[in-house]
């Protein structure tokens, strides 16, 4: 053991120049454990540990280990409490109980294009009819979506709208994705939808540089529309706005299914295309006048015009997470321009994930932040590498006497390698949050990005460029050819077998593990990085667990069960399209079926009736009640009840009842039937006393045992 910590303190010591990669690291640990812990922090716990942290740092030697673990448990309690901060910061009413035929008016912060609408974000909101909120208890903000009949909007004005509202949903069953917690830090207090056309009662402008900003996107984005409007347009306002509301839901899918779909997120990707044509642009028109190009820098000229064009292009499409990190990596390696410095890739990744985490904490718990900083880690990873294999390609290419074809072959060979690369560094998380892998991206991408950035996005920037002199369709209807070649591809390769796949939900243990795995491969520079693979390996064997047999959505009104087979059914008379996907999705199935038993099965009096469902596992006997004139048979004939009407105190025979009043009460429900008993879990109790959890003194039920246990 004391020779395996000599090498292990020696590979250290040989690494020292990458510690302060492991800052953005040690700081993302403490924001995850922040998430993941079952109560509420007090506010004062993080500073009382970074105080502590860094009175050890300062009397630690410097240039030590001792002192680089302290800043690191510094930077982990800086995490920490900056997510608490943020937490508490943030918090806003929401509405208790859904509202009914509610007049809401407000002003618009925020509007998003939907296939067959819009959608608005309403601010200093005032409800007007029975049972509303007090003026205390008023939601910050109000989500609605509108019909096709609504009048133009701009942020800014005030509108008027009857609309159903209700609380933002929570996960559709236990370890699902959490709109709550995405409400609480968007301020959202009600979500709805309009019943009637609304009504503008005040235009105003924008006040403020972020309202100025959101004005100026929806202008672009109905100019977009406008000027493209069928499917093409949707697609073109993801690429230049970062609007993915107004993509057609079918090329959505193909996107997503031949691995496309980062294509329509504002990412690293689109930066670099905008960084570079700007770039190019400023330094090939100065070289056009020769006095001029001898006299100033156009180099520096044109990163400071492209690091202006970057934030620009990031605060329109509405700074999402991978368009800010893209956006720190530019604004780093430009500015090393600006000094003569040469940029250390992996530090960039590092000081962005710092920026981005400081400023959104919450961010690290998204699908957008992992994958993104998830692919970009690998390939300047590979990227290092693979330094000594590209010198020597590059050698060979130069003593050839067909350098070209050495050329071509060593471009399209990067551009394998990279797409490659980026799928597979993204594969798991994408598995992970969505049920689903790209098998055939890596083909998708060879044709989509080239097609993308040589000839969609420069279209796409010379739009903008014309925008305001009213010329944009010059440029939009070209780009709108790229976009249809583009959907081509999408939907050619979605369209061939296993192109996409589903899989079962992993367990958290996974992502947590296949975090660390993939950090210690890539961060590392020495062998013992190899060291990260078992680890990811270890994630990937883990598996999905067992399903659940039972389920009931968090409105107390869908009904599901998972058969012998695996397969998700529909057990009740309502059907909720999102959570029974939900359901279906994470068995690693496409969508989920009506339950229809067997002959055998009927013979048994199993399968549906008219408001009762039947089904057995094991010594289990269910019932799954949706009418109530049939809950007194249920009740007298099953062990285990679920009800979407009022069943306690009136259903005494079986052991377990779980009505529409349990679900309002503690959310989606989950059970497990075996021979022994009976796991139950609900997802209020399953996140715990946290801000964001409605009831969040929620309870677990205790165990129950079988019939004849």
């Amino acid at each position: 053991m004391a020779g395996v910590q000599l090498w292990i303190l020696q590979q250290l010591d040989a690494e020292c120049g990458r510690w302060m990669l492991w800052l953005p690291v040690a700081m993302g640990l403490g924001i995850a454990v922040y998430f993941e812990l079952p109560v509420e922090p007090a506010l004062w716990l993080a500073p009382a540990v970074a105080g502590a942290a860094s009175i050890a740092a300062i009397l630690a030697p410097a240039g030590g280990k001792a002192r680089a673990l302290c800043l690191g448990l510094v930077a982990t309690a800086l995490g920490f409490g900056l997510a608490a901060w943020r937490t508490s910061s943030l918090a806003a009413p929401t509405i208790g109980r859904p509202l009914f035929s509610i007049n809401v008016e407000g002003r618009i912060a925020d509007i998003q294009r939907l296939p067959d609408g819009r959608r608005v974000v309403l601010e200093a909101v005032r409800l007007k009819g029975s049972h509303v909120p007090a003026p205390e208890m008023m939601p910050v903000r109000v989500r609605v979506s509108l019909g096709k009949g609504a009048p133009k909007l701009g942020v800014g004005d005030r509108l008027l709208v009857l609309a159903n509202l209700s609380p933002p949903s929570g996960p559709a069953t236990p370890g699902a994705f959490d709109f709550q917690r995405v409400a609480w830090y968007q301020q959202l207090g009600a979500v709805g939808y309009a019943l009637a056309p609304a009504v503008v009662i005040e235009h105003g402008k924008p006040s403020g540089l972020v309202r100025l900003i959101d004005g100026l996107r929806a202008d672009i984005t109905d100019r977009i529309l406008k000027a493209l409007p069928g499917p093409q347009g949707g697609v073109v306002a993801a690429l230049l706005t970062g609007e993915q509301t107004a993509v057609d839901k079918d090329i959505n899918q193909a996107m997503r299914d031949s691995g496309l779909a980062h294509i329509l997120s504002i990412s690293g990707l689109h930066i670099v295309f905008i960084v570079g044509l700007v770039m190019g642009l400023i330094r090939y028109g100065v070289a056009l006048v020769p006095p001029l190009a001898l006299r100033i820098d156009a180099k520096k000229i044109a990163a400071v015009v492209a690091l202006a064009a970057a934030l620009f292009y990031t605060a329109l499409a509405g700074a999402p997470v991978p368009a800010q990190r893209a956006c720190a990596m530019a604004a780093f390696a430009l500015l090393a321009v600006l000094l003569d410095r040469t940029a250390l890739s992996l530090r960039l990744v590092a000081w962005s994930a710092i920026i981005v985490l400081a400023a959104a904490p919450e961010s690290l718990t998204g699908a957008s932040f992992q994958m993104s900083f998830a692919a970009v880690v690998a390939l300047i990873a590979g990227w290092e590498m693979g330094a000594g294999w590209r010198r020597r390609l590059h050698e060979r290419a130069e003593q050839s006497k067909h350098r070209w074809l050495w050329r071509l072959a060593v471009g399209l060979g990067a551009s394998l390698a990279t797409t490659l690369i980026a799928s597979v560094a993204t594969g798991a998380f994408a598995a992970y949050h969505f049920n689903r892998l790209s098998l055939l991206g890596v083909i998708a991408n060879l044709l989509g990005v080239p097609l993308t950035g040589f000839w969609i996005m420069p279209w796409g920037l010379l739009a903008m460029l014309l925008m305001p002199f009213g010329f944009e369709r010059l440029a939009l209807v070209p780009m709108g050819w790229g976009v249809d070649g583009l959907n081509a591809i999408a939907f050619h390769v979605a369209a061939w077998p296993q192109a996409a796949t589903l899989v079962p939900s992993l367990p958290g243990a996974s992502l947590w593990l296949m975090t660390l795995g993939g950090l210690w491969l890539c961060l590392w520079r020495r062998r013992w990085r190899l060291a990260g693979l078992p680890i990811v390996a270890v994630a990937l064997m883990l598996g999905p667990g067992r399903a659940p047999d039972l389920l009931m959505s968090e409105d107390g009104r869908v009904l599901g069960l998972r058969d012998l087979q695996g397969v998700v059914h529909v057990a009740s008379a309502r059907l909720d399209r999102f959570v029974t996907d939900t359901w279906a999705r994470r068995s690693g199935q496409e969508g989920a079926k009506r339950w229809l038993a067997s002959a055998e099965e009927q013979a048994l009096g199993l399968g549906c009736q008219t408001g009762l469902c039947r089904w057995r596992k094991g010594p289990w006997r269910v019932a799954l009640v949706s009418d109530e004139r049939r809950l007194a048979e249920a009740c007298g004939s099953a062990d285990i009840v679920l009800s979407t009407v009022d069943a306690q105190g009136r259903c005494r025979g079986p052991r377990i009842v779980i009505d529409r009043r349990d679900a309002w009460r503690d959310g989606a429900h989950a059970l497990w039937l075996d021979e022994t008993g009976v796991r139950r879990e609900t997802t209020n109790a399953a996140r715990g006393d946290r801000p964001w959890v409605p009831n969040s003194s929620s309870r677990q039920s205790a165990p129950v045992k079988a019939p004849g246990a």
